[in-house]
């Protein structure tokens, strides 16, 4: 009956472990994988629960739609439904966009797997949603036979702009030479020696905007190939935005206004000021826009995107075009935030000078995770093909706005960088500190203790443990006096100004800093070695537990020292290396090893094999946890849990003992470390309560293993009392009668007690029982019996 019992605890054991280990450590792998594909970006504002529809988002006090719905809630129609028509299929079309037929060209034409036709989804005059015509594209043309016909557009404008629109309407199918066809095509239309009709031009804007919607690495590729067609385009749309007279063009994501003056309109006007509106969505067809031909200067309210005002003492007309990101400019100076839309406006007049004055208004972005750190107020030069600042200048910022002067009419946009926003919860800081503290006095206590008394002990686990407690000792104290980087983000304005107005101070926002890489480094390693070392005690446990009848393996220790030392040097030297020679270009590659705020390897999201903190760490790590895990359930059923058929004491006390005896193997195999995986939950809540049960555990690991491992030995003991009994003596000079002496009392009652058998048994509770009283070779002994 008692064999059964304990075969049943032991089962128990086995199962209990057995699935908290695969749960826990499956939800880490889960999570690990999840974000690598998915990124850890979310909205930059909490979604109050219910209030914004149709996977409207909540940010800065306000709902943003997605195209297809418009409202203060996200709620009412902004697209027009699914439609037939002529043969041709249309699904959901927004409003202000073009959208594809579901049909497709076939796979002998030229033009094949592009959509035969595409349609308009627009408001009427009454302000009605309602769908246009079909456009009917020609599945023999595509963009490079149509670039071929760019001399015809004299002839045959409306057609070839027709043509680009539909073959650039499926943006997620166009490639950098596509892009490169399309851009010169559409540069010509805009020619005015090319004659092409109003009516071509307005549709070319359409292209032009479907083409901003295509990934930013096929226009860097583009952009190498040719990049002088970008800027062709560019200085043509900016000779159409004058020649539009009072009329507009409103599309997605470019938006083209033109203003004509008359004689009375001029009289007492000095400029005039273009405004761009919030929005419900991203799109620039749900941002209203204005001019007021009578303004003085800017004047931005809450309700303002963007502002501009040209001075137009001298000039007859204007123009404005406004491009919803920077694509068509791809700089080689300066590199924006991924995450960072930046907008480009175009001001121009038909009398342009060099001494024109020119003042804009940007309103302050944020990014999620970041704040704002600088800025400088730029315009596209022609001659350079990039970002310029002759003749801009930064303003002193007020409210939420960037403020820019410039004396010369062109392509402008403010240029703005930004440092991740690093906040940590205090008292998680202060936890860490003071369980490291505790840590780095058990473990040097631990270390003295290991080497002073081993001829005594008589234990094979010496090296061992002292190698796992001096790793982990080197690391706790490179955690508290070095894990922060000096270089760590001070509390900027909330509008600091570029010094000089200088683009290369963008770049250079984070100052490098080799002594938080050094420290990074030796953080990744010895923290290494420790895991490694945990593993290497889980084999040595196995080898003298299980394999009690064969002695460890031939040198044993001096293969141990080898794989403990070096293998993790190994891994941090080659990660080092691999990221070096791959970014060494970059000035910041330090940043690709290790974090910006804190002297620890990268977790960027840029892939598994992309993130120091996962291959070099993570998996490795996860791969010794696992096989400790495994060797613990073995040992902890076989060993600790065996029912011993001569042991004396009660269940209860039996049970103690064993309880104790398997915290302490827990505490050398780092079992506690599987719950960082419960770390990677993306609800806050949930993972700063195990953020605080990870550092209570795994903070103070060095002062388990002197509670465990050294304070519960008869020889700890002993010494202790001796020096509390000498300290006692010292600050009592004062003899007591025996009696009274609470020692000597002490030391009656453990005699007495002793003597009977089943408190006796109590008493060994307080030493470890399985690792340094079952285990009884020494090193030498191994040594001799392994030679």
């Amino acid at each position: 009956m008692a064999s059964s019992c304990a075969c049943d605890l032991r089962m128990l054991v086995a199962v209990v472990y057995g699935l908290l280990t695969t749960v826990v450590l499956g939800l880490g792998i889960w999570r690990v994988v999840v974000q690598i594909n998915e990124g850890t970006s979310t909205s930059s504002s909490t979604d109050p629960i219910g209030f914004c529809q149709n996977s409207g988002t909540f940010q800065n006090g306000r709902c943003i739609c997605p195209e297809e719905w418009i409202g203060l809630r996200c709620t009412i129609i902004n697209f027009c439904e699914n439609s037939t028509h002529i043969n041709f299929t249309f699904p959901r079309i927004p409003v202000g966009r073009y959208g594809s037929s579901m049909e497709k060209c076939e796979k002998e034409t030229p033009n094949a797997g592009n959509p035969k036709a595409t349609r308009l989804c627009n408001f009427t005059d009454k302000g009605e949603i309602k769908l246009q015509e079909v456009v009917i594209g020609n599945c023999s043309v595509n963009l490079g036979t149509l670039e071929m016909q760019i001399d015809d557009i004299s002839n045959k404008s409306d057609s070839i702009s027709r043509d680009a629109q539909v073959l650039t309407s499926d943006t997620n199918k166009l490639t950098p030479n596509n892009i490169t066809a399309a851009t010169r095509v559409v540069g010509q239309i805009f020619n005015t020696s090319r004659n092409a009709t109003l009516q071509a031009k307005e549709v070319a804007v359409t292209t032009v905007s479907q083409l901003l919607e295509a990934s930013e690495e096929s226009f860097r590729i583009a952009a190498a190939a040719a990049d002088a067609t970008f800027t062709t385009l560019v200085d043509q749309m900016k000779n159409y935005s004058l020649s539009l007279e009072n009329k507009s063009v409103v599309t997605p994501n470019v938006v083209v206004e033109s203003v004509k003056f008359s004689s009375e309109k001029r009289m007492g006007s000095t400029g005039v000021r273009f405004t761009v509106q919030k929005g419900a969505s991203s799109s620039l067809v749900s941002s209203p826009t204005s001019v007021d031909t009578n303004a003085d200067d800017i004047k931005p309210s809450d309700q303002t995107e963007l502002q501009i005002w040209l001075d137009t003492t001298h000039s007859n007309s204007c123009g404005f075009i406004i491009y919803q990101n920077s694509k068509l400019f791809q700089s080689k100076i300066f590199t924006p935030h991924p995450d960072f839309t930046q907008r480009v406006i175009s001001g121009a007049t038909d009398q342009d000078k060099n001494d024109q004055s020119v003042r804009m208004a940007f309103r302050n972005q944020s990014i999620e995770g970041f704040k704002f750190h600088s800025f400088a107020c730029v315009y596209w030069s022609f001659s350079v093909n990039d970002w310029a600042t002759n003749g801009c200048f930064a303003e002193e910022g007020t409210g939420n706005f960037l403020r820019c002067s410039c004396n010369h009419t062109t392509n402008f946009a403010v240029l703005m960088s930004f440092k991740k926003d690093y906040k940590y919860p205090e008292p998680l800081n202060t936890l860490s500190m003071v369980g490291c503290a505790l840590s780095i006095t058990g473990l040097i206590l631990t270390i003295i203790f290991q080497i002073v008394t081993r001829k005594f002990r008589k234990t094979s686990v010496t090296w061992v443990l002292v190698s796992l407690c001096m790793s982990m000792l080197i690391f706790n104290l490179l955690f508290v006096f070095g894990i922060e980087n000096s270089n760590k983000n001070s509390k900027d304005t909330d509008t600091p100004v570029s010094s000089n107005n200088e683009i290369s101070n963008l770049n250079n926002n984070v100052p490098r800093n080799p002594a938080c890489t050094v420290m990074a480094a030796l953080l990744h390693y010895f923290l290494l070695v420790t895991f490694t070392w945990t593993g290497l005690s889980a084999t040595q446990l196995y080898f003298l537990l299980i394999r009690t009848m064969k002695p460890l393996p031939r040198r044993f220790i001096l293969y141990a020292s080898l794989i403990g030392w070096g293998i993790p040097a190994i891994v941090v030297a080659m990660t080092v290396g691999i990221i070096f020679l791959k970014n060494r270009n970059d000035t910041k590659w330090e940043l690709y090893y290790r974090e910006e705020e804190i002297c620890w390897l990268a977790g960027r999201e840029k892939g598994a094999m992309e993130s120091p903190l996962v291959w070099s760490f993570i998996l490795p790590v996860t791969i010794i946890l696992i096989s400790n895990v495994v060797l613990f359930i073995i040992i902890t059923v076989k060993v600790l849990w065996k029912n011993n058929q001569n042991l004396t004491s009660t269940k209860k006390i039996s049970s103690l003992k064993k309880v104790l005896s398997t915290l302490s193997i827990a505490v050398v195999f780092g079992i506690t470390w599987i719950l960082a995986y419960l770390m990677l939950i993306e609800n806050a809540d949930f993972m700063l309560f195990f953020s605080y049960i990870f550092c209570l555990f795994n903070t103070t690991q060095g002062l388990q293993i002197f509670i465990l491992h050294t304070v519960r030995t008869r020889i700890f003991q002993s010494e202790a009392a001796k020096v509390l009994k000498s300290l006692s003596s010292a600050t009592r000079p004062v003899k007591w009668p025996p009696s009274a002496t609470p020692l000597r009392l002490r030391v009656r009652m453990y005699n007495m007690l002793r003597s009977w058998p089943i408190l006796n048994e109590h008493f060994r509770l307080l030493e470890p029982s399985i690792i340094t009283e079952e285990t009884t070779l020494s090193e030498t002994d191994q040594a001799n019996t392994s030679n």
